[in-house]
């Protein structure tokens, strides 16, 4: 930061799996229950392993609707059980640690990295920490996050927009398009003030249609509402096989975070966005570099620790490289400069 290579202005987010010091042989199926305290001593990882356990119980008695985990993986390690057993497309099986980045797109500096067991809800989580991390450490919140569609959910939008005031150069996470030929349901007009969707035949699909007694909110646990247009209005609709062809009548599912969504496809379509998305290549190279130059695709320490203290001295590593890299293409400019 006092060289002038970390801006500030915008930052990027990415994740990349390396293997864990565990043998794939050394291994329980995730459903089989497991005395971890049996035997003369448990090792540091699994030690930290059933204090986490025993922090997220502690925290469940405390909280009647706490977070959950994530569920055991389909093998857990007897090594390193906080390891998740993951697989790359086409290649077998391993136990696996994520190194989450979180870089300056100036130049390309990382500011800060976590380690988390390699499951997509734990590496995108990451995220929060790491930016209330580096504003409460520097001082610092980007104007603009760049990721994947993996940082495009509704709840990750709805953090970055309406709690932290950052624009989501990210792709929306979205299973709404229809690929069967069908209509999608962007093909519907919203109207916030009347709260309903209107077809392209002009009928109203509404959240409320069915009346109850007691008052409920609608709201799933998925975080979304459910808006049905009529079945009188869909049985004569010429459109029907168009819509809602093996359904009585046509329904949508709203996110109560749709509004940051928008945000996110509005920026989308800007020239900016573009340009985030060539930025997002920086990140990319770094874990390039990891592997193939520091050699770093497997973990010699066990644990959360063990993994996080590999990923922040490798991090460590990669900026003082980039730094000195720097510094010195300045000092030799300066000294080629004519007189």
């Amino acid at each position: 930061m006092s060289e002038g290579l970390v801006r500030g202005e915008g930052f990027a987010i990415d994740a990349s799996v390396i293997k864990a010091d565990a043998n794939r042989a050394r291994g329980v199926p995730g459903s089989e229950t497991t005395d971890w305290r049996k035997g003369v001593g448990t090792t540091r990882a699994v030690r930290e392993y059933l204090d986490a356990l025993e922090e997220i119980n502690a925290v469940q008695d405390e909280d009647a609707d706490p977070p959950q985990p994530p569920a055991p993986g389909k093998n857990v390690s007897l090594t390193d059980p906080a390891a998740r057993w993951t697989a790359a497309p086409g290649g077998p099986a391993f136990y696996a640690y994520s190194t989450n980045y979180l870089i300056d797109l100036d130049a390309g500096i990382i500011v800060d990295v976590e380690a988390t067991p390699t499951h997509r809800t734990q590496e995108v989580e990451s995220t929060k920490t790491m930016i209330d991390r580096v504003q409460e450490r520097f001082g610092m919140k980007p104007n603009r996050l760049v990721g994947d569609t993996a940082y495009g959910t509704a709840a990750m939008l709805e953090w970055m927009v309406e709690d932290k005031g950052i624009a989501p150069h990210v792709p929306v996470w979205d299973r709404s398009e229809r690929k069967d030929g069908t209509l999608s349901s962007s093909e519907f007009i919203w109207d916030e003030q009347a709260n309903e969707y209107r077809c392209p035949q002009g009928h109203a699909l509404l959240s409320d249609r069915r009346q109850f007694t007691t008052p409920r909110d609608r709201v799933t646990k998925a975080g979304t509402l459910l808006y049905s247009a009529s079945q009188h209005d869909c049985t004569g609709c010429p459109l029907k096989q168009q819509c809602c062809p093996n359904m009585p009548n046509r329904r949508i599912m709203r996110s109560v975070h749709e509004r940051s969504r928008e945000v996110a496809r509005e920026i989308a379509t800007t020239p900016q966005y573009k340009q985030s998305r060539r930025d997002r290549k920086k990140v990319e190279m770094l874990f390039a570099h990891l592997k193939r130059i520091l050699k770093l695709d497997r973990l010699r320490l066990r644990g959360l620790t063990g993994a996080h203290d590999e990923f922040l001295l490798a991090a460590t590593a990669q900026n003082l490289r980039r730094m000195a890299k720097r510094m010195f293409d300045g000092q030799q400019g300066t000294a080629l400069m004519p007189a």
